[in-house]
């Protein structure tokens, strides 16, 4: 397949498209690399997939209708994947604008060529986020409606002009709502990524609430898979990928400590508003319709994911947090 990835610097973009490569597909990936978080993550994603042949890159953003027109008119899609995307939930009360230019007028900008262009199938990476206010586990069949914070705002937005599209011009759409994705190369505001790197570098963790909050920690590898495999025909379909296991804060920060082999001192600071307590994931739809379930444990994944840091440390110190 020849598949347009836009967000192909990010983290999850990053994974599934190197996972879409080695599978022998031709990738042509977009990201405007912007600076939301240091950017020198985003590029050693970037640089490891131009080894790949069948990877071709444009620095552009999805905001730039003209610019994307420009790719599309280059090349023949048989499917869009949109990882790209303004993410972080506290960043988006300082910036709602651009949450909403990105995550809700980019993604149109992608069904309108898409459309126009008669490319037939889009995957939308979307949120838990959205699942604010809701009973656990989360089911897709969930109203959604109360957003806590405009991220969860803007994803929703993206979500129901998917469905304008696939109603109005047939398009096929997965919907796939990430629980909290961590890994090797992860992003540095993410939690994972900010607490191996503290305890490594011996600086105290900031801790917003007392560390009982749990997420439905997903690792990147599983994600990436789930996402190739909701490139199949599903009309539309909002599907979880999550664990299905929630592990509290504290549970995580004990797991790097024992890989780090060293010590967390840790300053508590007040719970977000626009945090959520607890997440957990329904996946049996995943199950049902793609055939996908997770396959790394937190205890495996958050080994792999100190690993990778003690292998690139050289450069990882100097990131910025």
């Amino acid at each position: 397949m020849k598949i347009l990835l836009t967000g192909c610097a990010g983290f999850v973009g990053w994974k599934t498209a190197q996972k879409l490569l080695e599978e022998g597909n031709e990738v042509v990936g977009v990201d405007n690399l912007n600076d939301y978080y240091d950017v020198s993550v985003k590029e050693w994603r970037l640089s490891s997939l131009q080894r790949f042949k069948n990877f071709t890159f444009y620095r552009l953003d999805i905001e730039n209708k003209e610019a994307l027109s420009d790719v599309f008119s280059q090349h023949k899609f048989d499917a869009v994947i949109n990882e790209a995307a303004r993410a972080g939930v506290r960043y988006s009360l300082q910036d709602p604008w651009v949450y909403l230019k990105t995550n809700a007028e980019g993604t149109l900008n992608l069904l309108e060529l898409m459309k126009d262009r008669g490319v037939e199938k889009f995957v939308l990476a979307s949120t838990s986020s959205l699942y604010a206010g809701q009973s656990m586990p989360f089911k897709e069949e969930l109203p959604v409606n109360t957003p806590i914070s405009p991220y969860a705002a803007s994803k929703k937005a993206a979500e129901v002009m998917a469905y304008s599209y696939h109603y109005l011009y047939g398009i096929d759409v997965s919907v796939l709502r990430y629980f909290t994705v961590y890994g090797p190369a992860g992003r540095p505001d993410m939690s994972i990524f900010r607490f191996v790197k503290w305890i490594m570098e011996g600086s105290p963790i900031e801790l917003f609430g007392d560390g009982s909050q749990s997420r439905d920690f997903t690792y990147i590898d599983d994600i990436a898979e789930g996402t190739v495999k909701a490139l199949k025909k599903v009309g539309y379909e909002v599907i979880n990928l999550g664990s299905d296991s929630p592990h509290e804060l504290m549970e995580a920060i004990k797991l790097i400590e024992r890989f780090t082999g060293r010590g967390a001192e840790i300053e508590f600071r007040d719970f977000h508003k626009a945090d959520m307590k607890a997440t957990w994931a329904d996946i049996g739809k995943a199950r049902r319709l793609l055939d996908w379930s997770p396959k790394v444990s937190l205890e495996e994944g958050i080994e792999k994911t100190v690993r990778w840091f003690k292998d690139n440390w050289a450069w990882l110190r100097e990131v910025r947090l």
